[in-house]
C-alpha cells in the first residue's frame, strides 16, 4: 500500500523542514523524477519512504508506522519464527548441510561450518508464505485485500509481492509485520528484527529427515518451474521456426 502524497508531505516537512524536494532526493539517493511522478499521482511508494528515512537516519519501521495501513508496524515487531528463518534458506544450502552432516559423521564428529548465501533466494516469497500459512492464508488474503487469488499466485510465481499484501499476510498469520517487508527486500533483516545468524541456527536445529523433506519440497517446486520454462522455450522456438 502506497502512502498518500499529503501524508508524505507532512512527514517530510517534519524530518527535513528546510530541505527542498531535490535535497531530499539527493540525501535519499533516489531520482527526483521518481518522487515527482509519485507525488503527481498522489501516492508515494513504501520504498521511497524507506529510502528517505534511511537517508535522514530515521528508523524505517517507525517512519512507516506514521502512515495509514502501517500504524501497527512498530508494535508488532518481534523475532521471526524458525519456520520463517528456514524459508529464507536456499535449496542449495539445504543440500549442502545434508552433505556436510554426512561428511561430519564420517569424520567422527568434526565440526562443520556452513556459511549461508544471502537471501532472498529464487523462491523466497513463496517459501515464506507457505511457512506462515495457518491453512487458508491465500483465501483470507484475497478476501481481505480484494486481490484475486490468481493474481496473488502470479505475483508469487514471479517472485514479487506488494508491500500491502506482504504486511497483510503477516497480519493474518500472526507473525511480525516487518517480516513481510524483509522478505520482499524493502527492509534489511536488521531493520526488521531478524537475528544475526538466525537462519543458520534454525536450519541446524532441523533433523536429518526434516532436512530431506524440506529439500524434496524445494526441489519439487524448482522442477516444476524448470519444466514450465522448457515448455515455454519450446513453444517460442516453434513459433520462430514457423515464422522462418
Amino acid at each position: 500500500m502506497a502512502v498518500t502524497a499529503k501524508a508524505f508531505q507532512l512527514w517530510r516537512s517534519r524530518i527535513a523542514p528546510n530541505d527542498t524536494v531535490s535535497d531530499v532526493c539527493r540525501t535519499a539517493g533516489i531520482k527526483r523524477s521518481t518522487l515527482a511522478q509519485q507525488l503527481v499521482r498522489g501516492k508515494v511508494s513504501v520504498g521511497t519512504v524507506i529510502a528517505i528515512a534511511r537517508g535522514y537516519s530515521e528508523d524505517p519501521v517507525q517512519a512507516l508506522a506514521e502512515f495509514e495501513g502501517y500504524r501497527d508496524l512498530g508494535s508488532s515487531l518481534r523475532p521471526p519464527t524458525d519456520a520463517e528463518l528456514v524459508s529464507q534458506v536456499s535449496h542449495i544450502d539445504i543440500l549442502r548441510l545434508l552433505v556436510a552432516r554426512s561428511e561430519d559423521r564420517e569424520r567422527a564428529g568434526d565440526t562443520v561450518e556452513l556459511e549461508l548465501a544471502p537471501f532472498p533466494h529464487r523462491n523466497s516469497l513463496r517459501a515464506w508464505v507457505e511457512a506462515i500459512d495457518p491453512g487458508d492464508l491465500r483465501q483470507s488474503l484475497a478476501a481481505r485485500t480484494g486481490v484475486a487469488r490468481q493474481n496473488l499466485s502470479a505475483q508469487l510465481t514471479a517472485g514479487r509481492l506488494s508491500p500491502e499484501l506482504a504486511v497483510e499476510a503477516a497480519r493474518i498469520a500472526g507473525v511480525s509485520l516487518t517480516s513481510g517487508l524483509v522478505v520482499t527486500g524493502l527492509l534489511t533483516p536488521e531493520e526488521g528484527g531478524w537475528p544475526d545468524r538466525g537462519r543458520g541456527r534454525a536450519l541446524w536445529a532441523l533433523t536429518d529427515i526434516e532436512l530431506v523433506q524440506l529439500a524434496r519440497d524445494r526441489l519439487e517446486i524448482l522442477g516444476k518451474q524448470l519444466r514450465k520454462a522448457e515448455l515455454e522455450d519450446g513453444h517460442d522456438q516453434a513459433i520462430w521456426e514457423n515464422l522462418g
